[in-house]
């Protein structure tokens, strides 16, 4: 959340909204149950990275993106570029989630314009730190 001076405000995990876009059923509901165990009420899910922005747009906000890599129809580079292209959407924090995390994927996250990276699998004990980090405002870049 941007304040009326354009700094990122501290978000409260319990008032944040998450779009979770995974496309393995048992990952989202690992990530669903990690959010609501730290207070997430609002956890939205997508299966692919092909109309998230449309998606995304009909929702009264969105704080965070976990946004896995691998996806069918459109990958998640290709949905963070559509997203980044939306004015409503365009300050939404995007983190890759994914399965091929190496420090190769991780600059080609960077680069592509991503605000985290969390490899997989997603250690539990260090998910809600993650998590709260990133709502504060800090970039999480873990990758093992």
């Amino acid at each position: 959340m941007i304040d009326n001076n354009g700094t990122s405000m501290p978000i409260d995990p319990a008032e944040a909204h998450v779009l979770v876009v995974e496309d393995n059923v048992p990952n989202f509901v690992l990530i669903a149950r990690m959010l609501a165990f730290m207070g997430v009420q609002r956890c939205e899910w997508k299966t692919s990275g092909w109309q998230v922005v449309q998606f995304a747009d009909t929702l009264p906000r969105i704080d965070l993106i976990l946004m896995d890599i691998r996806l069918p129809y459109e990958d998640g580079y290709q949905a963070l570029q559509k997203i980044r292209a939306n004015p409503r959407l365009k300050d939404t924090l995007v983190v890759a989630v994914t399965a091929e995390a190496s420090e190769e994927q991780m600059q080609k996250a960077i680069s592509a314009g991503f605000n985290g990276f969390l490899g997989k699998p997603l250690d539990p004990d260090r998910f809600p730190d993650q998590i709260r980090r990133l709502l504060s405002g800090e970039q999480v870049w873990e990758w093992h």
